[in-house]
């Protein structure tokens, strides 16, 4: 952050530039990432308080602390403009006018215990002055730039001393012509009653404890009559008023719904005043990636980047246990030896919980490395597990385990008579590497094909490496199918993470395994290359993940699948071997409900955003957010279904449209 002085700020907002400074003084924080037509300001956020004013202060820190509005400046810097205030107001108060900013009592209290010097004075009021100067400056270049600005003047109130329900939210209008602005007043009221936060009960009212009769606003409407000044007074529910404990999860989510409602709320009064088309929200917000930012993902880059679940997982010893477990089905149980993790678990975690997500400002991006960070930490509980009785629980930590609607889809499923299967072809290795080489090829694309027999499934993707299992037979259809999932949605996904500016999209969102074996599962059904018998797969792979949960052993698992759904020993012993491997691997239910969910997606929007990379459901409109700001990269790379669908099997429709 640069130190810069009055006059070097108001040269740079002068001439356009963004910048992050802190006055020379330490008394203000200005952030201004991109000339947008408003600015959000937190004039008491601050409770610094000079030395020489301390030993004269007649209140102690918690008094102070008590009437200030702490974290107000937090709420809002996911924004583009943002005046932050690092001084207390019981120094001087930007919301009173400047001849009486410096209080002798403020509630009851004496503020000073002895008379301030003149000198003190002069110096203090100058701050006041410099301010508005400064907030002078802002407002005529927003003015001269768009027509008209809008100033969201945040505050936070203390609320258990007074008898009566309060609102959460309270809009001050006073000092605002509601002639003119009633309807943008209306709109704003909206967006906040649409705010939830964790077990706060949501109030938004108008003039209620407070009427919006501070200075800044009467500053803003004397010499800015195209400017509308909004004071927003938020009620202490981020905190305990009394002790200063903060409760970090409703901080969390006032970020995040903070910067939906003024976000929104600005796009719409953009498109009235400027007459333009729709205008959407995440236009309004920076397109700059901030440097902070790139730090963070540079250091989690380094720290998670060979983190791959599979490579650890898959047994080194399949081929030999298959064998022996083929010989006696009844009495052999499969005994897997598995890769050494080759990193300490405790410094591992260590290093995640030390990156610094807490300078990130914007709270979207925030929330999301947040996310990722704690996804990594029981990635590696996992990991740390294989082979161990906690193997299983930390695998329901991490992919969760078949809900009601899962198992149910499930056996729907696979009550429909396969009609559809096709001869086994024996492809050399060869053949197929050649296959998906040209496919590859087809897409531009530059991946690393491999073959070995050291993989449960009938192929892979690690990164761009390609791994496809010798001993598989496959049909036509079955073959394509299995270069539209793992090339046309994994490799793919893979390329576009590649190119994109920030490196998070490489280790993958939270959630990532559910969304891309959904996504890569619907691009083999858009492709017309999914069979009745491809389904039943997918169900069974739920009822073993299933049935494993609930105690049965591997042999178990085995003979339901042989004798109950009938299907040959093959396949029975790839299904279950899957499930058990590490202990109890759960996320094979993944497969069809993230089809499930792909599907009713790709009915409602474009799936682009879920393209980027290792992506998630959860995040889509974050990722649509960031796209939009040209934080991400759209996608150079989709799957050839998704573009061109073939032509698909009557019944597959018929039951993927009947799932839940």
């Amino acid at each position: 952050m640069q130190t810069l002085s009055e006059q070097q700020v108001i040269n740079k907002i002068n001439h356009g530039e963004s910048f992050v400074a802190q006055l020379l003084d330490g008394s203000l924080t200005i952030h201004i990432s991109d000339y947008q037509p408003f600015i959000a300001t937190a004039i008491h956020n601050g409770s610094r308080m000079a030395e020489s004013l301390l030993a004269k202060c007649a209140l102690s820190n918690a008094e102070r602390y008590y009437e200030e509005d702490p974290l107000t400046g937090e709420f809002i810097s996911s924004l583009p403009i943002v005046l932050q205030a690092e001084d207390s107001r019981y120094e001087y108060d930007l919301n009173r006018v400047p001849e009486h900013c410096i209080y002798s009592v403020a509630w009851g209290k004496n503020v000073w215990n002895e008379p301030l010097a003149k000198s003190e004075i002069a110096t203090i009021t100058a701050k006041h002055d410099t301010y508005y100067r400064i907030l002078r400056a802002l407002l005529k270049k927003l003015e001269a730039l768009h027509g008209f600005a809008v100033l969201y003047d945040i505050h936070s109130y203390n609320y258990q001393r007074r008898d009566q329900p309060t609102p959460v939210f309270n809009i001050g209008t006073e000092q605002i012509n509601m002639r003119k602005w009633r309807n943008d007043i209306g709109r704003l009221v909206g967006l906040l009653e649409g705010v939830s936060l964790p077990n706060v009960e949501n109030l938004v009212a108008v003039n209620d404890v407070f009427s919006g009769l501070g200075y800044q606003a009467s500053f803003v409407k004397q010499f800015f009559p195209n400017c509308l000044c909004i004071p927003l007074e938020l009620k202490k529910v981020y905190m305990d008023e009394l002790t200063g404990e903060h409760f970090p999860l409703v901080i969390e989510q006032l970020k995040t719904e903070l910067k939906r409602v003024i976000t929104q709320h600005i796009s719409v009064m953009i498109e009235k005043r400027k007459r333009r088309s729709r205008v959407k929200a995440a236009t309004v917000l920076s397109s700059a990636l901030p440097k902070e930012v790139q730090v963070l993902d540079n250091e989690l880059y380094k720290l998670a980047r060979n983190m791959d679940t599979l490579d650890y997982i898959n047994p080194l010893n399949l081929k030999q246990e298959k064998a022996a477990f083929m010989r006696r089905p009844h009495q052999y149980r499969p005994a897997f030896r598995y890769r050494q993790l080759d990193l300490d678990p405790f410094l591992f975690k260590e290093a995640l919980y030390r990156l610094p997500v807490d300078e990130v400002r914007d709270a979207s991006i925030q929330l999301m490395y947040r996310r990722v960070i704690d996804q990594l930490a029981k990635r590696i509980d996992l990991l740390t597990s294989i082979g161990t009785e906690e193997f299983l629980y930390n695998s329901l930590r991490y992919y969760g385990q078949p809900s009601d609607d899962d198992i149910n889809n499930a056996q729907f499923i696979l009550h429909a008579r396969v009609h559809d299967e096709e001869p086994m072809l024996s492809y050399e290795p060869e053949q197929i590497v050649q296959r998906f080489t040209d496919a590859a090829q087809s897409y531009g694309i530059d991946c690393k094909i491999i073959v070995t027999d050291k993989i449960v499934a009938g192929a892979l993707v690690s990164g761009k490496t390609l791994k496809i299992n010798p001993t598989r037979r496959f049909g036509e259809k079955e073959l394509q199918a299995l270069i539209d999932h793992e090339l046309g949605v994994h490799i793919v996904t893979s390329a576009n993470a590649d190119i994109q500016p920030l490196k998070v999209l490489k280790i993958g969102l939270p959630g990532n395994t559910y969304t891309q074996e959904g996504l890569a599962i619907l691009s083999e059904h858009l492709g017309g290359n999914i069979l009745v018998s491809r389904l039943h797969t997918l169900a069974l792979r739920v009822i073993a993940v299933n049935r494993m949960i609930h105690g049965d052993n591997f042999n178990d698992v085995y003979h339901e699948l042989t004798e109950r759904y009938e299907i040959n020993p093959d396949r029975a012993f790839t299904i279950t071997a899957r499930v058990f491997r590490g202990g109890g691997f759960t996320k094979d239910y993944l497969y069809l409900s993230g089809l499930s969910q792909a599907i009713r997606l790709h009915q409602q929007r474009n799936l682009d955003p879920l393209l980027i990379g290792k992506t998630s459901f959860e995040f889509i409109d974050i990722l649509d957010e960031l796209i939009s700001r040209e934080i991400f990269l759209p996608p150079k790379y989709r799957p050839a279904p998704f573009c061109q669908s073939g032509p698909r099997d009557q019944v597959v429709d018929y039951l993927l449209s009947s799932i839940r």
